[in-house]
């Protein structure tokens, strides 16, 4: 059974998927086909791992006198410090 739908695509994607399916003498539908397949099938393999973070902290605080809630005082401090 076959179903209809209708996408969406950016137009410099579109043409350049035209162009590769008259390049190989198939079909734009043909093309799309192969294409979803083709990333449906690699998804059925194993996840990759999602990466780790390990935090590191240390014992310390703010400087005296920073306020985190103001960004430009923040950005200025860095700047100084440079």
């Amino acid at each position: 059974m076959n179903a209809k739908t209708t996408l969406e695509l950016p137009e410099e994607l579109l043409v350049a998927a035209k162009r590769r399916a008259a390049e190989g003498r198939t079909t734009l539908r043909a093309l799309i086909e192969r294409g979803l397949r083709a990333e449906l099938d690699a998804g059925a393999g194993p996840r990759r791992k999602r990466a780790r973070l390990n935090w590191v902290t240390v014992d310390g605080g703010l400087p005296p006198g920073l306020d985190v809630a103001d960004r430009n005082a923040m950005i200025e401090r860095l700047r100084r410090r440079s």
